[in-house]
């Protein structure tokens, strides 16, 4: 259920890096970057900025324009190299301990980073380092990556070799932002789990989790980072060490597709509004309805009804308003007051739905819950019948690459029926993507993607993962 009363689906962060050749306003332009990224993390950001080596950061939780006034902004001052951070934390709670970048000095000079992903040996790592000495202030597993990259560093001619060892380490998913006094770098997993690309600009090169990112900044796409790749720009420009590019199978979230990019980016090469409206079109092809009007749960559910209603015949319909104006700081009810929680945030256009047949479209469901109170307003707003369609498949399976789908106990499909499921929700009828569609949903990708949630396939080694909730809780004992 995509991530509208915050009882959804999650994806962890967005990352942006940016190097000029001369001090600028780099602040700002991460900030615009930011900006652009803030749906893939609302718990907290931070920017840190460079000059001459002296690194100057600011974080907090909050949404981007909550926490970065003129006066924040002002204060990081003019540098050549910043990098900054969206957060929503699966390992790791909502305290800005675990906000980000994370600043670390050392003997060698200092670095900052920024993390998207989530590694699966995290509490081996932790452990391991901690008998070192090491003293941990959060339970972010990007803590564990700091560390690692310290300890290398120490042990390193430079930075991005630091980085190649620490990647022998370091197994999950991860794409990083980092720099050091004179470099920016961008690093991805041998599996490609989380997106990052390259864009240029006057003057130097944009890093970032999508090309919307991109785009804020006025940077041109250059290319993606392959997985496993490092990319160093320094001076000189930029250059590839593709030493860690592992013959492992391709593994690109496919809810980078279905939910967690904005439409408008384009990810290894394929338009995700164009994938959201194939998989809708597909929808409407394994799941036929006779119905009146289409409509789409804002956001990701739009794209994909666009795309059934084309394929369907069936007309498409604005079905809800959603209230863009509420950030984290709305004031979250008690049990007694969700109903009027889905109300504020979400609101049904009657003269859409009302006295007819509807197919409402969206991108997953978790517990059923949410997609339980959106179908009742339906219902109350005069629809006469309500037909779900999913473009995904149902969760079975704890992701361990990112996503907080951490516990069988949160998925209702892994316990009822698809006809069980409909029933509690209120539905009519009820279909899901095929599986077997997944990999036809990106057009012009030429790479595999991870659909370990639904099928139970991780591609590679998930016995060291620990319940990320569990992991979280017990960590923060420790720290207390």
């Amino acid at each position: 259920m995509a991530n509208i009363f915050g009882q959804g689906l999650h994806e962890e962060c967005g990352v942006f890096g940016i190097f000029r050749d001369s001090n600028s306003d780099v602040a700002a332009e991460v900030y615009y970057g930011l900006y652009a990224l803030q749906h893939r993390g609302q718990e907290s950001c931070g920017i840190v900025v460079n000059d001459g080596g002296v690194m100057t950061g600011y974080k907090d939780n909050g949404l981007v324009n909550e926490v970065f006034d003129h006066k924040v902004l002002t204060s990081l001052g003019q540098g050549n190299i910043a990098v900054g951070h969206v957060r929503y934390g699966t390992t790791g709670g909502n305290t800005r301990a675990n906000a980000q970048p994370l600043i670390i000095n050392h003997i060698k000079g200092s670095m900052a980073l920024a993390h998207n992903g989530n590694l699966t040996n995290a509490a081996t790592l932790r452990e391991e380092l901690e008998l070192q000495g090491s003293i941990f202030h959060s339970t972010s597993d990007t803590e564990v990556i700091a560390y690692e990259l310290t300890k290398q560093r120490l042990q390193s001619p430079s930075i991005e070799a630091a980085v190649s060892r620490a990647m022998k380490r370091l197994r999950g998913a991860y794409s990083l932002v980092l720099m050091s006094p004179a470099k920016l770098l961008g690093v991805r997993d041998p599996f490609g789990f989380r997106p990052l690309c390259i864009g240029t600009i006057d003057g130097g090169y944009v890093l970032a989790s999508e090309t919307c990112g991109l785009d804020a900044v006025g940077a041109a796409f250059l290319r993606d980072v392959l997985p496993g790749e490092i990319v160093v720009i320094d001076k000189d420009g930029l250059r590839s060490i593709t030493e860690n590019c592992l013959p492992c199978p391709k593994s690109l979230c496919v809810f980078e597709y279905i939910y967690f990019s904005r439409p408008d980016s384009v990810v290894e090469g394929s338009s995700v509004h164009t994938a959201r409206r194939r998989a809708g079109a597909m929808l409407a092809l394994q799941h036929p309805v006779a119905a009146d009007v289409v409509i789409g749960v804002p956001d990701s559910g739009i794209d994909a009804a666009l795309g059934y209603a084309a394929q369907s015949g069936i007309p498409y319909g604005l079905g809800f308003i959603k209230n863009k104006y509420i950030g984290r700081t709305f004031i979250q009810p008690g049990q007694q007051q969700r109903e009027s929680q889905v109300r504020i945030k979400l609101n049904v256009v009657g003269d859409t739905v009302r006295g007819k047949r509807v197919v409402m479209i969206d991108d997953s469901i978790v517990r059923g819950t949410t997609g339980g109170r959106i179908v009742r307003l339906l219902r109350e707003a005069g629809a006469k019948e309500v037909h779900m369609r999913v473009t995904a498949p149902p969760f079975l399976y704890p992701c361990f690459f990112g996503t907080d789908i951490s516990s069988h106990d949160y998925l209702v499909a892994k316990h009822r029926s698809v006809d069980e499921i409909a029933a509690m929700m209120g539905l009519d009828s009820l279909g899901y993507l095929d599986p077997a569609s997944l990999e036809l949903i990106p057009d012009n990708y030429r790479g595999g993607i991870c659909t370990a949630c639904f099928t139970g396939e991780y591609p590679l080694d998930v016995s060291e993962a620990q319940d990320k909730l569990e992991l979280e809780k017990r960590l923060s004992r420790k720290i207390e």
